[in-house]
């Protein structure tokens, strides 16, 4: 009754679906993997966010790599700005997605190290050969709160170092460079302002971190799963689908008209 499953066309749709149970197994496995990467990632930002401010120098130093754990604290740092050697660093984008800068101006702690600061997002204005005009910080000396932040590379951001950019112009945002370019001790990683609050006319403050849609892939994960197991059952629907119509069609009656006898 089943020996049509020795055919070639049977034997061709049984392979396939041996080879698509395993595979939708194991695409289940890296959705939960992705999942639990995304939630862990959540939980370290939030818990982040919500300690309690501490000064900088607590959780970094010259040469320090910012952690995992460390990334989006809030920290507190009193100095200067040094605007005389501000730059810019190219091809971001704001909340609009709109093309711009961030301004990224040295700080001059108290004990002469030098903390790279984020002050926030500019328009482009067309100003892609030249520095463009930049609003200028408070002066004078002015305790600063942000969210630390580990230095960019070309491997985590996807951003491509650029040779003969524009003078004090940026393609990425990394303390080590910036501590040859300056020719002091700059603090590993660097800050996104987050108070004082930009007033008007200046830079546009970056918005938080948000969280990643962890729970999408959870569906997925199941989805796939609910696959895996839909495709076993349908090779069983459709078996008995083609040998319930063999039967029927060796039962029914020839339908060739009869030799008449003489």
């Amino acid at each position: 009754m089943y020996r049509f499953l020795l055919t070639r066309q049977w034997v061709i749709l049984t392979l396939i679906a041996l080879l698509l149970i395993p595979a939708m197994i194991w695409l289940g496995f890296w959705q939960k993997h992705r999942y639990e990467m995304r939630s862990a990632r959540n939980q370290l930002v939030a818990e982040a966010l919500s300690a309690k401010p501490v000064p900088v120098e607590k959780l970094t130093s010259p040469g320090h790599a910012v952690t995992r754990a460390e990334k989006y604290r809030t920290v507190t740092a009193t100095g200067t700005f040094d605007t005389a050697r501000e730059v810019v660093v190219r091809r971001r984008v704001n909340a609009d997605d709109e093309v711009g800068f961030h301004v990224l101006t040295p700080f001059v702690l108290t004990d002469g190290k030098i903390l790279l600061v984020n002050r926030g997002w500019i328009p482009a204005n067309g100003a892609q050969t030249s520095f463009p005009k930049v609003p200028a910080p408070p002066g004078g000396r002015i305790t600063v709160t942000g969210r630390l932040m580990a230095d960019e590379t070309t491997a985590a951001s996807g951003i491509k170092e650029i040779k003969g950019l524009p003078d004090r112009q940026i393609m990425l945002i990394n303390s080590e460079e910036q501590g040859r370019r300056l020719g002091a001790q700059v603090l590993g990683g660097y800050i996104q302002q987050t108070a004082p609050e930009p007033k008007g006319g200046t830079p546009e403050q970056i918005s938080d971190p948000g969280k990643e849609d962890a729970p999408l892939n959870y569906a997925y994960m199941v989805q796939w799963w609910l696959f895996a197991a839909a495709v076993p059952y349908g090779w069983f629907v459709l078996v008995r689908r083609e040998a319930r119509s063999r039967a029927e069609a060796a039962g029914r009656p020839s339908e060739e008209p009869a030799t008449a006898v003489v």
